[in-house]
């Protein structure tokens, strides 16, 4: 009975290490590991024992891409061991800084890691002479993005200006015109990023996931809201360690999240758009629909068509915060220590981003948990990667490679925070 391995040795052009290995006897899949190599960082355990204060600061450094998403979910997680709820213009700037975010880590993945995989490209650099206007387009994109996190963050990457309470500076309103401008233009630029994308071609590939995100009554989500599933899920974010556990694999130094009661899970663009489409300003929802997708999409190869919208969606959002911006009194409420235990969950672009903390009474960290997107989709990529194989055992060596190489980034996944690429080989076993 005839054997071969699909391995990859080394996933190049990503930020960490790791490499992927399929095995097939004969007609099945045998063994898919997504091995993560990449040492570990430490981060919950250099934690302990630092000011609640510096957390923010100190979880940024996660990810260069995302490092929002690290201070927001350590910011509610501490707010909420303190009892303090963060309302009005500071709760708003907030959820503005974060739009910048996904702006810049959308449209980063779009044109320049994903786009290349559906036109043919091995890079973006060989893209962009076939291609000028479009990675154009999405350079400025990204840059729309930067700007909204350099001006409320203090700078682009490992923003300086996020605190425990809101921020140490707020701007005023006349700082926001410029801005405002630019994103309009985003706008624009976004919309044409959906038609463009949704005219690639995408394998037939549909999976019953789990789909988890938070979901809250008034808005899309970026912040706050119950996490819930496609699957009966649904509980509030402190009760996450009551429903979801990490493994460690023999094959991995990243652990691997699952549901206690059933399995892997799926968080991301996907899971946020199959929970919340209704919860989408009527242009993004507009997009969608013209770009064929319905309220849930299950097939993970489009999900560069979701992430799209979701652009649509945060220059959208971004221009409406902008516009009713009022400048508050004081740019963080005041916070005072106590003995407790906190718990924050906020959507990364990538999925939900888990923190908790339990502190003393010198507001001193005193354990911390902290569990990245990546974390929770590894198994559903495996999973992904098993049935896709299993299912295209017939196709030709580099059309198999090269779609098991959009598979992977269909999830953007992190290894230190974003897997961007691999190139796959297939040998006898």
């Amino acid at each position: 009975m005839k054997s071969k391995t699909i391995k990859v040795d080394y996933l190049a052009r990503v930020e960490g290490e790791g490499a992927l290995l399929v095995k097939i006897k004969g007609q099945q899949v045998t063994d898919v590991k997504l091995k993560i190599f990449e040492p570990p960082r430490f981060f919950e355990a250099f934690l302990r024992g630092r000011k609640f204060h510096e957390v923010p600061d100190i979880t940024a450094r996660i990810c260069g891409i995302c490092p929002i998403a690290y201070q927001m979910s350590a910011c509610h997680a501490i707010e909420d061991a303190f009892g303090i709820k963060i309302t009005g213009p500071i709760r708003d700037l907030r959820r503005l800084i974060y739009c910048g975010e996904w702006i810049e880590s959308h449209a980063l993945h779009v044109y320049l890691l994903h786009a290349p995989d559906f036109l043919g490209y091995e890079d973006a650099i060989r893209m962009a002479k076939d291609h000028p206007d479009d990675v154009k387009r999405g350079l400025r994109l990204k840059k729309a993005g930067n700007e909204i996190v350099r001006l409320l963050g203090g700078r682009e990457i490992h923003p300086i200006n996020v605190r425990v309470g809101g921020f140490y500076k707020v701007p005023d309103k006349k700082e926001f015109s410029a801005l405002a401008e630019e994103l309009k233009w985003a706008r624009d630029a976004a919309l044409a990023t959906v038609r463009w994308v949704a005219t690639f071609v995408f394998p037939e590939f549909d999976r019953d996931y789990e789909f988890v995100a938070l979901r809250h009554p008034d808005e899309y989500p970026f912040n706050e809201g119950r996490l819930v599933s496609n699957k009966g899920l649904d509980i509030a974010v402190r009760e996450y360690d009551q429903n979801f556990i990490e493994d460690h694999v023999s094959h991995s130094n990243s652990l691997q999240s699952r549901l206690k009661e059933r399995n892997s899970y799926f968080v991301g663009p996907q899971a946020r758009y199959s929970l919340n489409f209704d919860k989408l300003s009527p242009m993004a929802q507009e997009a969608a629909r013209s770009a064929g997708l319905g309220p849930v999409c299950r097939n993970p190869f489009q999900s560069i068509i979701v992430r799209s919208v979701e652009i649509v969606y945060a220059c959208d959002e971004a221009l409406r915060l902008i516009e009713q911006y009022q400048r508050p009194d004081q740019p963080a409420v005041n916070v005072e220590p106590r003995v407790s235990t906190g718990y924050g969950c906020t959507e990364a672009p990538r999925g939900i981003c888990y923190h908790r903390y339990r502190l003393d009474d010198r507001g001193l960290i005193v354990d911390a948990k902290i569990v990245p997107p990546t974390s929770q989709n590894l198994k559903t990529i495996e999973g992904d990667l098993w049935q896709f194989v299993q299912t295209h055992l017939l196709i030709q060596k580099d059309k198999l490679q090269w779609q098991c190489e959009q598979a992977v980034r269909n999830y953007d996944p992190c290894i230190s925070c974003a897997t961007h690429f691999l190139k796959l080989h297939i040998e006898p076993e």
